[in-house]
């Protein structure tokens, strides 16, 4: 999964002659053999984690904040996408950076939080209402194994070793809405298009075992607040434009961490998964 960084973003106006490189340096794969050993070492964990807890007479509780934990960071592993990059980039203060742009930004910033939110009231909306209607008697059990199978078949397709179904739609977000609406608007707008989820490519298969619990919770608050902590994790990394930290070194530093991040992908789903199936068996 490779992908242009700066082709749109970086070149500065022609007459200056001036330009950044695109970013060339991405991480690789690491061998078979890595991978193999973390996916084993996942399972392990998983495995012995499950088994603590169940001795602590917690399982439910325990489940739910596993699946908190793997949404919220899966949401900030979703920056690994195309719209990921482009968010930071775009979505950016004005100018040189100082205290000044930095507040002039903060709408932006605001709207595209609110975007969002909105994105997680609608997507969670519907898969609640779908949810309610065919599996609202469901028994939590089986819901639970389901999602826990799902996390291990995808951990295990992001290390490599099983292909699973990745449906997406293969679209960014519309980059030259910075030419035709003002700072605020585009955060509204590219808040809502990456909130709803579907909307846009997703790098992160953590997106359907988020999918999969909001669709059959049997609840429509729970589906809307399942999405919505997936969301957060999505929204948070855009804080960091309040930082003077160039745009250059945030995409080079998401190149250099592109391939990892899919490793620590695989990692939770195996190891929350097993764990989650500890618990439901014990």
């Amino acid at each position: 999964m490779r992908m242009n960084l700066g082709a749109e973003t970086y070149h500065q106006q022609p007459q200056m002659n001036t330009s950044v490189p695109d970013a060339i340096d991405f991480s690789k794969s690491s061998s078979t053999k890595a991978r193999f050993a973390t996916m084993v070492i996942a399972v392990m964990i998983g495995i012995g984690g499950g088994g603590l807890l169940s001795t602590q007479g917690a399982s439910t509780g325990a489940l739910q904040w596993m699946f908190i934990v793997l949404a919220l960071i899966g949401g900030f592993l979703s920056t690994w996408s195309p719209c990921g990059y482009s968010s930071l980039s775009l979505l950016r203060p004005a100018g040189k950076y100082s205290f000044s742009s930095v507040i002039r930004w903060a709408p932006t910033f605001i709207t595209h939080a609110l975007g969002y939110a909105l994105g997680a009231l609608m997507l969670g909306g519907m898969l609640g209402l779908i949810s309610w209607a065919l599996f609202s008697a469901l028994p939590f059990t089986y819901m639970a194994s389901g999602i826990a199978i799902l996390a291990l078949g995808y951990g295990a397709h992001q290390l490599g070793f099983m292909k699973m179904p990745y449906p997406q739609r293969r679209a960014q977000v519309p980059h030259d809405a910075r030419f035709r609406f003002r700072s605020s608007t585009i955060g509204l707008l590219y808040g809502y298009a990456l909130g709803m989820n579907y909307l846009t490519y997703v790098q992160t298969p953590i997106l359907y075992i988020v999918t999969g619990v909001a669709l059959l919770s049997g609840n429509v608050t729970t589906a809307i607040a399942v999405i919505a902590i997936f969301n957060i994790g999505r929204c948070l990394p855009v804080a960091i434009n309040f930082l003077p930290i160039s745009n250059q070194s945030v995409q080079a530093w998401l190149a250099r961490w592109q391939e990892r991040a899919v490793e620590i992908d695989g990692f939770l789903l195996l190891s929350i998964g097993s764990a989650a199936l500890m618990l439901l068996i014990l």
